[in-house]
């Protein structure tokens, strides 16, 4: 059974750093391009930052480029994003998504697998 499961979100205030973690699990998550999305209150899910199998290509949204940074253990199955210097506007439900054999796309319909969630807030 593929699982992804997300952990470590909070409510912490404006300024403060958080890291994201994406444990995989059923699948051979080397062959995999990971990405994180976020959806906040009213919105729709929306891209945050992706990289492709080997994390040698990495994709960031405009709005969290120089804060946000997305890494990958393989040998942990794991994907990470470490926040930095928070925002309310961040505020939102943090995806973890996973697609096979992919060079990391920017949408949603470009993967297949999705976690749970986890919460971030931020408070001002």
């Amino acid at each position: 059974q593929v699982q992804l499961v997300e952990s470590g979100g909070g409510l912490v205030q404006a300024g403060a750093s958080l890291r994201l973690s994406c444990a995989a699990s059923g699948l051979t998550f080397s062959r995999y391009a990971m990405a994180w999305f976020r959806q906040g209150p009213g919105k729709e899910r929306e891209f945050v930052a992706a990289t492709n199998w080997r994390g040698a290509t990495i994709h960031y949204a405009d709005s969290v480029k120089g804060r946000f940074t997305i890494s990958r253990d393989n040998a942990k199955n794991t994907v990470y994003l470490q926040m930095n210097s928070l925002k309310p506007e961040d505020t939102a439900v943090y995806y973890c998504a996973a697609e096979a054999f992919s060079t990391g796309g920017t949408s949603v319909k470009d993967y297949d697998l999705w976690g749970q969630g986890t919460q971030v807030t931020v408070s001002s």
